[in-house]
């Protein structure tokens, strides 16, 4: 029996719109309408790279050093980001993950995964993501304290929003009040600057040019929306969610073929600072979504 790198698929159609969800990770593998590419996907016989379409169980981002302290106990994180010397995006993304729905709806998929505790991380989480289309992708992503301690927990995803055409013709649009400015070298946080006059300001839409964007941002305003829009045909990609945070990432590793819109319960180094970190209590569950639409 042959094994696809990205594990088991799962097709998903409605609206007009067709995906693809995949074991490993729970990831997306695409996302369509129409025949058009709404997300940037990759192919069967390939796994994931730069993230597309995973989701970032127990934390999103980064933490320096992979090191941090809760509940007066130094944890250390396997340094998956080495050349950064950083802890990046959770523990989840290389896991099998299981179909938990009867299969009766092509419409929805729904999928499980339990995280055990391990070194840097010793806490037990159940995991769940449900995946919906109607007229437009909904992806809900829950976790639930199934063990004995309070566990630290955020969670983020990595979609890439496309029209099909490079990101520097793009014209893109959203709206925050800060940025999170990084270091050049470990992309370590810094604080926060105002978006508005600088660079990053795209409240009003403007084409997105040369301009490199890898960075996180708040002030978000409650529901937010991302739209990145093909200024010849007016086709447009839309990301829609209520975190507190998003990181926004001009997608260098592919090419600037698509932007990376990434919903975020907390921003990098969270575990570090505790800056809107989720504390799950023994038994305790959260629970958030996000949507894609065209």
């Amino acid at each position: 029996m042959n094994v696809l790198p990205s594990g088991d698929q799962w097709g998903l159609r409605g609206g007009g719109y067709e995906a693809t969800v995949v074991g490993v990770g729970g990831g997306l593998r695409g996302l369509t309408y129409e025949g058009r590419p709404v997300l940037l996907g990759y192919g069967e016989d390939e796994p994931a790279h730069a993230g597309i379409g995973q989701h970032l169980f127990p934390w999103p981002n980064r933490i320096t050093d992979g090191e941090y302290t809760f509940d007066g106990v130094t944890q250390h994180l396997p340094l998956s980001e080495p050349a950064r010397r950083n802890a990046i995006h959770g523990l989840t993304r290389w896991a099998n993950w299981y179909r938990t729905d009867d299969a009766s709806d092509d419409s929805t998929v729904e999928l499980a995964h339990r995280l055990h505790g391990e070194p840097g991380y010793p806490h037990q989480l159940d995991l769940h993501l449900t995946y919906h289309l109607t007229t437009h992708l909904t992806v809900t992503a829950a976790a639930t304290n199934v063990g004995r301690t309070a566990a630290p927990y955020g969670y983020g995803a990595h979609p890439y929003l496309t029209v099909g055409r490079p990101v520097d013709e793009c014209v893109l649009e959203f709206r925050a009040s800060d940025r999170l400015e990084v270091s050049p070298d470990r992309l370590t946080p810094l604080g926060l600057t105002p978006v508005g006059g600088s660079p990053y300001d795209f409240h009003e839409p403007h084409p997105i040019g040369a301009t490199v964007i890898d960075n996180a941002f708040t002030g978000l305003g409650g529901q937010w929306s991302v739209a990145l829009t093909d200024p010849e045909t007016g086709a447009r990609s839309i990301l829609t969610s209520d975190t507190k945070w998003m990181q926004l990432f001009t997608g260098e590793p592919v090419g600037r073929t698509a932007l990376a819109v990434e919903p975020m319960t907390c921003p990098p180094d969270a575990f570090r600072t505790g800056q809107d970190l989720i504390v799950l209590q023994p038994g305790e569950s959260h629970r958030t979504t996000f949507q894609v639409s065209v």
